[in-house]
């Protein structure tokens, strides 16, 4: 799965990895990440993502 980086600070978003700690399991592709999802380390928003 391919990885997503926050053009604000950095943080890779690895789907394999997912985010639980903000509803997203293990195994989340970025595309089905909710739309008001924000980065966990900044709170970027999603569509600053690359």
């Amino acid at each position: 799965m391919q990885k997503f980086v926050c053009s604000v600070c950095g943080y890779v978003y690895d789907p394999e990895l997912g985010d639980p700690e903000n509803g997203a399991p293990p195994g989340t592709p970025f595309e089905a990440l909710p739309d008001d999802w924000v980065c966990p380390a900044c709170g970027a928003p999603k569509t600053a993502f690359t």
